[in-house]
């Protein structure tokens, strides 16, 4: 599939797995990878099992491009969030595998799947904007205030809490964890509940449950960074 991608389909699930050697940083390559390999998934009709390399899921967006500015920045934090919108609003069920690290726009992948196993272990779940000096997007303000609890809501987007797998599942970035020899099997019984879902029915009921806030993250990100992505040269460019 690319580089830092994995795309593999068995029996209707196609596991789409990070792994460019270092932190999986979400740098636009990466993203546009990732893009294409939902696209495969979507015609191949299956249910997705997004996942990391072993101790890592994502760090989260590339920090080269991210401190060098402009608009290849901010174009690489925009697809981020759409892509999150994406995941929120795709067809078919997916399961994120947390098999380690999870910061930043990494978490907030997490919070766009429909169900999320983390691997236990040393690793740190976090939304860390605050800590390294970053405004929270208000896209991930939204992600974070629908699927985390209150409490968890307010540590994690303005004080960075950084929870460990367990702590992570009470707070709402993961459903359940599992140890490392429980994983392949706890994700095949996910994957295989999915199967007995009627697809139909699970992609217009997500529909209903889900367009507020993928829109809302679409929409945000759009007003925080689209003025600052330079126009396709047919474009006219945007007004303010």
């Amino acid at each position: 599939m690319g580089t830092g991608i994995d795309y593999t389909l068995a029996g209707g699930v196609a596991t789409i797995a990070m792994d460019d050697g270092k932190v999986n940083a979400l740098s636009p390559r990466m993203l546009g990878e990732l893009n294409t390999a939902l696209d495969q998934a979507q015609a191949d009709g299956a249910a997705v099992v997004l996942t990391g390399r072993s101790g890592v899921f994502c760090a989260g967006f590339d920090l080269a491009v991210l401190r060098a500015g402009g608009p290849d920045a901010a174009g690489m934090v925009r697809s981020g969030f759409e892509l999150a919108a994406r995941l929120l609003a795709f067809p078919a069920p997916v399961l994120a595998v947390c098999t380690g690290h999870a910061v930043a726009m990494g978490a907030f992948l997490l919070l766009s799947a429909d169900y999320r196993i983390g691997v236990a272990g040393p690793f740190r779940i976090t939304a860390n904007e605050v800590a390294i000096g970053l405004t929270m997007p208000q896209a991930a303000v939204e992600l974070c205030k629908a699927r985390l609890t209150p409490a968890a809501f307010s540590a994690a987007v303005t004080l960075a809490e950084v929870y460990s797998p367990g702590d992570a599942v009470p707070a709402g970035f993961l459903d359940r964890v599992v140890s490392g020899p429980d994983l392949g099997a706890s994700v095949t019984a996910a994957t295989d509940w999915f199967a007995r879902l009627d697809r139909r029915a699970h992609a217009a009921t997500k529909a209903r449950a889900r367009r507020e806030l993928a829109e809302a993250v679409m929409a945000a990100a759009g007003a925080e960074f689209g003025a600052l992505v330079l126009p396709e040269p047919e474009a006219s460019p945007c007004p303010g």
